[in-house]
């Protein structure tokens, strides 16, 4: 990790000042962290869907098929760029009242370091549960609020009290967001794609056995 990336986990109020910083020095200093970090889940669930798979019954785990995870993963990345590129329009189209309006260069990179706990978590990616998967997200949208909530006023550079309404806001178009662009994904997927699942026994794509000559 880098250190402001650290330091969002140990002294978030250091780690929104130091990102300023970095930001003054270098506009795109933000692309390494995203595009990095981005990769965790989508990894992960390459992994887990591909090796690992998931359990519908007692002693039967499902698989997709290697081409189907990768297609998955891939869908994934390109959703996660485009929701924070979409999260960073809409924080840029919100703060048209603030003293000092950010553009959007730098509303996309607040929108990936708050993205960082999501990233982390996608690691339960690894081992598909659906009691994994909840608690993962769950602690890590408790944490990217925190996040919001402390960063956001500093970040923007308004006053505490404005900073609270406006974070609200934001964490209501990010829920709006989030269940959009991961919906398409998945309809996209389901639909266009046509994945493939492996037997998990003979660890082949399964096939639609042919009806019986007549």
């Amino acid at each position: 990790m880098t250190m402001p990336s650290l330091e969002l986990f140990s002294r978030p109020e250091k780690a929104w000042h130091q990102i300023i910083r970095a930001e003054e020095q270098n506009a795109w200093q933000y692309l390494p962290h995203l595009l990095l970090f981005s990769l965790v889940p989508v990894i992960s669930l390459y992994i887990g869907t591909w090796l690992t798979g998931w359990s519908l019954a007692e002693d039967e785990r499902v698989r997709l098929d290697g081409s189907s995870a990768l297609q998955l993963s891939l869908a994934l990345y390109v959703t996660i760029l485009l929701g924070t590129f979409i999260m960073g329009a809409c924080i840029r189209g919100i703060s048209y009242t603030f003293e000092r309006k950010p553009s959007l260069n730098q509303c996309i990179a607040f929108t990936a370091y708050l993205l960082t706990p999501f990233f982390l978590a996608g690691l339960a990616g690894l081992y598909p549960s659906r009691p994994l998967a909840l608690i993962a997200l769950g602690a890590a949208s408790v944490y990217a609020t925190f996040l919001l909530y402390v960063g956001f006023p500093i970040y923007m550079h308004v006053r505490q009290s404005k900073g609270f309404f406006f974070a609200s806001v934001v964490w209501g178009i990010g829920l709006l967001v989030v269940v959009t662009v991961l919906v398409s994904m998945i309809l996209f997927w389901q639909m266009e794609l046509h994945p493939e699942y492996l037997d998990p026994a003979l660890r082949a794509p399964t096939e639609v056995p042919a009806a019986p000559p007549r």
